[in-house]
């Protein structure tokens, strides 16, 4: 594809400029006033906001075993309509991606109607058990990702060699944390020992954010997650994991985005059934709408758009060795465009992922994602409601 978006406002962690931009052979060509528009397809961009499309380091897409809670065309489906164009997926199937035929399954899988890019996280333990490692070395062929996310690694010894592990075959450990401030505490203490690549996952308190900034100011080398509803509620009791927090812990996320010490926003996307959340299951839905949960909040507090860009875009890039999302010339085309000024109630008969589930229905956000561009390619248009003609 060849186009140009006119006159549209760029942004991403960098820059915020006003032009046009040209994208050709899924690059972006070239970044100028009036370039010029023959024989070229138009995208008018006037009033409205480009930026590199989203990357979510924390997704559950369900398939193996729970496709009637998402499969991996309609969860790519629904992350393109939120625009990301890369996510990462748990390890938490039926049976566990735990093994190299599970995770050649996946990633067949997924090759076979490919809609956006994935990272397939293996579990760190066999079964999620917190006993055994998986094949590390197997597993490595596939992803640099490894998480028993939903539970704890609680043997410390265990969770010691596995960041003795991290550090020395070059992996990432994505830590769920439960209970939250004290698991954090276990393994800041364990980075200071021995070392190690960690992520912590979706952080809500503020005494983990305290924990953090602490070991942060020692010069550890880590990073960490919050969720779009960590920051757009509080005080709820709607099941998700962690928990609502208060409006001081909620309080002190937006502190901590606003410091620069939570490195990223991730969704947790986590789809669930009707039956299976009246039973309890906890999750939320999140990623068609997280982009307008973030900006009105964003917008609420006085955060940039730059900022917004650097958690949802640039740093996961960063961490997951991906291409730095930015907007230059050059630097594949993986960008959404946005109308930052128009505002909706939350509506789950629009969901395209199978899970409904959220305690939002009917909250008035702002911010739409028009288009999801992959690669040059328009994978979603608003307008159309159309996925790349999947």
């Amino acid at each position: 594809m060849d186009y140009i978006i006119k006159n549209a406002k760029i942004v991403d962690k960098r820059k915020t400029l006003t032009g046009d931009l040209w994208i050709s052979n899924g690059k972006i060509k070239k970044i100028s006033n009036n370039i010029d528009s023959v024989g070229k397809e138009i995208i008018d961009g006037e009033g409205k906001v480009v930026m590199p499309s989203f990357i979510d380091m924390h997704v559950h897409l369900r398939e193996p075993g729970q496709t009637e809670k998402e499969d991996l065309i309609t969860g790519e489906k629904a992350a393109v309509k939120g625009g990301f164009t890369h996510v990462c997926a748990m390890a938490n199937t039926n049976p566990v991606c735990d093994n190299k035929t599970i995770i050649e399954y996946i990633l067949n899988k997924h090759k076979e109607n490919e809609i956006c890019g994935l990272t397939q996280i293996s579990a760190l333990t066999k079964g999620l058990k917190g006993e055994e490692f998986v094949d590390i070395d197997e597993m490595l062929e596939f992803t640099n990702l490894f998480s028993d996310d939903g539970v704890n690694v609680d043997d410390d010894e265990l969770f010691k060699e596995a960041l003795k592990l991290s550090k020395e075959k070059n992996f990432k450990i994505l830590t769920h944390c439960e209970p939250e401030a004290e698991t954090i505490k276990r393994d800041l203490k364990l980075i200071e020992e021995v070392g190690g690549n960690l992520h912590i996952c979706h952080i809500s308190l503020r005494e983990s954010l305290d924990l953090i900034k602490e070991y942060k100011n020692k010069g550890l080398k880590f990073s960490c997650e919050v969720m779009p509803h960590h920051i757009f509620e509080w005080d709820n009791d709607y099941r998700v994991n962690p928990p609502f927090a208060t409006k001081d812990d909620r309080d002190a996320m937006i502190e901590g985005i606003k410091e620069g010490i939570i490195d990223v926003i991730a969704t947790d996307h986590a789809p669930h059934t009707k039956k299976d959340k009246e039973n309890g299951a906890p999750g939320i839905s999140g990623i068609e709408e997280a982009f307008s949960y973030v900006y009105t909040i964003f917008k609420e507090e006085g955060i940039s758009l730059n900022c917004l860009s650097e958690k949802m875009s640039y740093t996961p890039s960063k961490l997951l060795g991906l291409d730095e999302a930015l907007i230059e010339e050059g630097k594949d085309a993986n960008l959404v465009l946005v109308n930052l000024n128009e505002s909706h109630k939350i509506n789950t008969n629009d969901f395209v992922s199978k899970g409904k589930n959220t305690p939002f229905e009917g909250r008035q956000v702002y911010g739409k994602i028009l288009k999801t561009i992959k690669n040059g390619e328009i994978v979603y248009k608003n307008e159309e409601r159309k996925y790349d003609n999947r």
